[in-house]
């Protein structure tokens, strides 16, 4: 399966320029809701006993606080409240645990907050525990975010002899006056030190996060980053746009309106930064995501089995997920459940019942299918129509009606073309993928619904 490359149509962009959701999951997480229970749970853990677990643990800890940053962290600098924070964290563990007792572990990651908040030993008490609890498979891939604020280089050693094998690491913008502007002040010359002890100590893949739409981006500074990105060669990179909703996240409002780039410049930055990286030799995996073409990432959209869940697009689809610590998110059977986010009352939950579970979704039939229309076109821009209707025993056409319907503007504009029995994304529809899924999204049918999300560039 050749990848095609990008069209930039600047007037169907801002046409389609609306807000949508980034489906890590269908249904998206306005779904979720508290009659979801631990026997739904329980139920879930045996609908697919076969399936490789992934992990997903939660370290909500920062020690300065980011301005854009809308993910759910607790700032501080003092190392005892994570050591608080392992104590509940272990006790999930060991009630989680012994439902997958039968289950191999391939996949683990730690996000935040910033996990490298924690100390080496942390690391070491928290990576004891969960290698006593879970069976890892040798090859497992393991994985964590770090700030390049706050680490020393010897922890690289560490985490590679804990059994990390890939990385990721915010960057968002290697010019100091934006940096400053979003609280958010590194060292150039130790980014590229970390990058280079990683690849010398083995890391498998490593990846970059950028940022566009920050105060006092250009597309003249952006370049600058993207210069440096080009030097450093990480696996993967991400290019997230910023949405400014300082309604929602108070930290935001540090950031002054006046000080971002307007929509014009904002889609330039974008524009530049898909051209560059492309150019680069990157392939463009969907949305955000770039991928140097020998990454597994690339290979696996070009072989047509690239999945996406709540960690993003991902080799490993068909597993359960399984999110311990505040805010997680599973993925266990065919539902959703997410731990309370609020910290104190993840613990208390947790003290109190074992886990932190606060709220989630069972998806039916319907719901199953959607999720699998929607994760073939945003993974593979592309949907075997034929194919769906054999395994699902629908009809597509008839099924999918009103559906179709709502595509019907996006077949005129030339982003999407039914071939036969195949659906295809054309290059002009890659950027907006998100409105193309949002047609086969029937909780979307209310324009009410769409204003819980950012804009879809």
């Amino acid at each position: 399966m050749s990848v095609p490359q990008i069209e930039w149509d600047q007037p169907l962009i801002e046409k389609y320029n609306y807000s949508g959701p980034r489906y890590t999951s269908y249904p998206t997480a306005l779904e979720f809701d508290q009659r979801y229970t631990e026997q739904d749970f329980l139920q879930a853990t045996g609908r697919y006993p076969q399936r490789p677990l992934s992990l997903y643990l939660h370290i909500p800890f920062c020690h300065r606080l980011c301005y854009f940053c809308g993910c759910n962290k607790q700032i501080t600098r003092q190392g005892h409240k994570a050591d608080q924070y392992l104590d509940t964290l272990e006790a999930e563990i060991l009630k989680r645990a012994p439902l997958f007792r039968d289950r191999t572990v391939t996949q683990m990651h730690w996000g935040g907050g910033t996990p490298t908040f924690l100390s080496a030993a942390q690391v070491s008490r928290l990576t004891a525990c969960l290698k006593a609890n879970f069976r890892f498979a040798p090859d497992a891939e393991i994985s964590l975010e770090l700030d390049p604020r706050e680490i020393e280089l010897e922890m690289l050693d560490h985490l590679k002899q804990e059994g990390f094998n890939r990385l990721s690491m915010g960057v968002q913008d290697f010019n100091k006056q934006v940096q400053k502007l979003v609280n958010r002040e590194q060292d150039e010359d130790f980014i590229f030190a970390l990058m280079a002890r990683a690849k010398a100590l083995g890391f498998v893949s490593g990846n970059i996060d950028l940022i566009y739409g920050l105060p006092k981006q250009t597309p003249e500074s952006f370049a600058y980053t993207l210069q440096k990105v080009l030097e450093l060669r990480p696996d993967r990179l991400s290019v997230f746009n910023y949405a400014h909703m300082p309604e929602l996240f108070a930290a935001q409002r540090k950031i002054k309106t006046a000080d971002l780039p307007d929509a014009a410049r904002k889609l330039a930055i974008l524009q530049q930064s898909i051209t560059t990286l492309t150019e680069g030799g990157y392939q463009f995996i969907g949305m955000d995501h770039f991928a140097l073409p020998e990454d597994e990432l690339a290979i696996a959209q070009r072989e047509g089995v690239l999945h996406r869940n709540f960690q993003g697009y991902t080799t490993q689809g068909n597993t359960d997920l399984l999110g311990l610590g505040v805010s997680a998110i599973s993925m266990i059977g065919d539902t959703y459940a997410q731990n309370h986010k609020v910290l104190n009352q993840w613990h208390q939950s947790v003290s109190e019942k074992g886990t932190g579970l606060w709220r989630g979704v069972s998806l039916d039939s319907d719901d199953c299918l959607r999720r699998e229309v929607i994760k073939a076109l945003i993974c593979q821009f592309s949907l075997d129509i034929r194919r769906t209707e054999q395994q699902w025993g629908i009809d597509f056409s008839d099924y999918f009606s009103e559906d179709l319907q709502l595509l019907s503007p996006f077949i005129r504009d030339g982003m999407v073309i039914r071939e036969g029995d195949c659906l295809r994304v054309t290059a002009r529809g890659r950027l907006l993928i998100r409105n193309i899924c949002m047609c086969f999204d029937r909780y979307l049918r209310t324009t009410v619904r769409q204003q819980h999300f950012s804009r879809v560039i």
